[in-house]
């Protein structure tokens, strides 16, 4: 299946935004890197197109030492934030890094967001709504539609919505919309 965005396009915007940025995430790596121990940025499993499992950089906001799981299973996930993972989880700057992943073809600017390899449960209702076809994104149709607050059933028909209508324009739109939504820090529980 082919993405509405071309992979040139992807890649085009993913160089232009690293030569743009790359002052910052030099600077925010030393921050990470100062301000807590362990690496500054943290490879995470996620689940790619056709469930194959790739690594995607982010800035590391947890200590080492917190569990592999997605953030909301959780019982007490601040006591594993680092004193900059707050903020950089609040203005989505810990996802910089995903440009890369941009760069190597593992994901494109929209699609649905990269579950981590051990979300069974919404890696098996994408597979069953063909959603799994479709490379994923630093950004989606569901992320500027509720981001942390949806349930997983939800972030799926919503990422099915995205599949069954998706376009070169509607992508356009949904870059536009997460400039707005990240601005605002809509959505975002932890």
């Amino acid at each position: 299946m082919v993405q509405a965005m071309p992979r040139w396009i992807n890649f085009i915007l993913a160089l232009l935004l690293l030569s743009f940025l790359w002052l910052p995430i030099l600077l925010i790596a030393f921050l990470v890197k100062t301000t807590s121990s362990g690496p500054a940025i943290h490879w995470s499993t996620r689940v790619g197109r056709k469930n194959i499992l790739f690594k995607m950089p982010k800035f590391r906001t947890m200590r080492t030492d917190a569990p592999d799981v997605a953030t909301h299973l959780l019982t007490d996930s601040d006591q594993y934030i680092t004193p900059l993972g707050k903020f950089l989880r609040k203005t989505s700057l810990d996802e910089l890094p995903q440009l890369w992943s941009v760069l190597t073809g593992d994901m494109v600017f929209v699609g649905p967001r990269p579950a981590l390899h051990n979300q069974d449960d919404l890696i098996a209702l994408r597979t069953k709504r063909n959603l799994h076809l479709l490379t994923p994104g630093i950004t989606g149709w569901a992320q500027i539609n509720g981001r942390d607050e949806l349930s997983i059933p939800d972030k799926v028909e919503l990422e099915a919505y995205y599949l069954k209508h998706f376009s070169f324009w509607l992508d356009v739109k949904i870059l536009w919309k997460t400039l707005f939504s990240v601005g605002k820090r809509k959505g975002i529980s932890h």
